[in-house]
């Protein structure tokens, strides 16, 4: 399988506005990209890693806007469990249903406490809350309209029209986050993840399939990216200490103990010259992933011109 590659979406901070968030979905088709990706938010609270403008369009809406006007497959990254599952069952049968590509569900527990307090849900829960809600969402496109769970109970409660085919990706760069996608999903998305966390991930799954004789999940990452004409002007625009400060307790650490440099965050960032990009995305292929979502969220006001260079100096390199 050849392996595809996608952009997330600038449906936050300063830049997003409608005209902008079409014409990089419509820019990133003409330019050969296969997706585009939408975060999911209900209180929007700017990452360190970006503009701290605290506009946010909302995920399906902005899917559903860009479906009508390209025919890239659509997909989120990630969708948490603060909607109904019925809800968010809907949703995203619905954008497969009005747009002209295909979706792929990557779902997710978030990290965001607050979002949890607010709509009342307990965040200590969260992984037997993702656990319903994808078993609710695969349930009812599958025409079943009835669960009984901890969390959610309901009869008769059926949505048509149904979907296509509809993946489901669970998120998560945890080592637990790799055993729910493989028992509850088609592929496991997990976002921002350091290399050798990432290799260790995918060892997991492969052992996994051979041991029970099942097909081998489908793979995705999204590292921030940075492109230049050269090295130092591409690492010029990274936040590279807000980066470090974001790593996870839970990734296998460098050799140091402590992430310190720019090159402790392989896979996690991918910046430098076209030359350089290539030589980091055959890393992620060689490890095994299948869908590589490049994060331009800090070269927003330089997107479309980072866009091209990825699409005629490194996309080519893969086709």
């Amino acid at each position: 399988m050849n392996l595809k590659f996608g952009l997330t979406l600038p449906h936050f901070g300063e830049v997003a506005a409608r005209e902008t968030i079409l014409d990089m979905a419509i820019k990133a088709q003409e330019l050969n990209f296969n997706s585009v990706w939408a975060r999911d938010h209900l209180v929007f609270k700017p990452h360190v890693l970006e503009d701290p403008t605290p506009n946010f369009i909302e995920t399906f809406i902005t899917l559903s806007a860009v479906g009508t006007v390209t025919d890239l497959t659509l997909g989120t990254s990630v969708t948490f469990p603060h909607r109904h599952p019925l809800h968010l069952a809907q949703l995203y049968s619905n954008v497969d249903f009005m747009a002209r590509g295909d979706v792929i569900a990557g779902v997710g527990m978030g990290s965001g406490k607050r979002e949890y307090e607010i709509m009342e849900m307990p965040f200590d829960r969260r992984s037997e809350l993702f656990k319903e809600t994808v078993e609710i969402i695969r349930g009812v496109w599958q025409g079943d309209g009835s669960y009984q769970g901890e969390f959610y109970s309901f009869d008769d409660a059926f949505q048509y029209p149904l979907p296509g085919e509809i993946p489901i990706w669970g998120g998560g760069s945890s080592p637990a986050s790799v055993k729910r996608a493989w028992e509850l999903c088609e592929g496991w998305f997990p976002g921002r993840i350091n290399m050798p966390s990432f290799r260790a991930g995918v060892k997991l799954l492969r052992k996994w399939a051979k041991e029970e004789r099942e097909s081998m999940p489908m793979v995705g990452a999204v590292p921030i990216t940075s492109v230049g004409r050269n090295r130092d002007a591409a690492r010029g625009k990274i936040n590279l200490e807000g980066l470090l400060n974001s790593t996870k307790d839970f990734w296998i650490k460098p050799d140091s103990g402590a992430f310190k440099t720019v090159e402790d965050l392989e896979g996690v960032l991918m910046a430098g010259s076209p030359e350089d990009i290539v030589q980091e995305v055959v890393k992620f292929e060689e490890a095994g992933v299948n869908h590589l979502v490049f994060d331009l969220r800090q070269r927003v006001e330089e997107m479309e011109e980072c866009m091209e260079l990825i699409s005629d100096e490194v996309l080519t390199e893969f086709q």
